[in-house]
């Protein structure tokens, strides 16, 4: 957008768009995509689906626009449908049953080799395999679970801009990063029990 341009009337287009207009219609995605596809990335351990992801989102959204009642900024509402989508879908995927040390790459399996002799110097060549090895233990944990530590720890965001996007309070967003940290430390000690066996 140039520097001359307008700002955005979010109000105006949201009024055109519940009066049917297409080209509002249109605005209104290419104004919020970078917002919904961000969520979308970030949510999701696998990208394959993104484009289809978002256009879903954009389909709640404007089934569900005339149920906005402006209680909050529109931006929070929109997020709030692109997480639950995106948790929806994560619920839908196939869960693997066990992770095991053969499922790791070389360079992952290098890591989690220095993680247990106590090497503290891991060379700068493994940092994708680091990330790598972080996003499968992820994996296998619930949804919401990989949600709320993707947030906090990954995106460092707070326990109120996590509550906000998500709509859960923060009592529940504090217990639940409790239970997916000692999850994710069970899931890496039982990897590195089994391969010391």
């Amino acid at each position: 957008m140039p520097d001359d341009a307008p700002p955005f009337d979010l109000a105006g287009c949201l009024e055109r768009v519940r009066q049917r207009d297409q080209r509002a219609a249109r605005e209104l995605v290419d104004h919020l995509y970078p917002l919904v596809i961000r969520i979308v990335r970030s949510h999701l351990p696998r990208r394959v689906q993104e484009e289809d992801l978002a256009q879903d989102i954009f389909l709640k959204m404007f089934t569900r626009i005339d149920q906005y009642q402006g209680a909050v900024p529109f931006t929070h509402w929109v997020s709030r449908i692109a997480v639950t989508t995106c948790i929806d879908q994560l619920r839908a995927q196939k869960r693997r049953p066990e992770f095991r040390w053969a499922d790791l790459s070389e360079g992952e399996a290098d890591v989690l080799d220095a993680v247990m002799t106590n090497t503290n110097d891991v060379p700068a060549n493994d940092a994708m395999a680091a990330h790598e090895l972080v996003h499968k233990l992820l994996n296998q944990l619930k949804p919401d679970d990989q949600l709320v530590i993707r947030l906090l720890d990954l995106e460092q965001k707070t326990i109120a801009e996590i509550a906000a996007q998500t709509g859960w309070n923060q009592s529940l967003i504090k217990v639940r990063a409790f239970r997916a940290r000692r999850k994710l430390q069970k899931l890496f000690k039982e990897l590195q029990r089994k391969e010391r066996a």
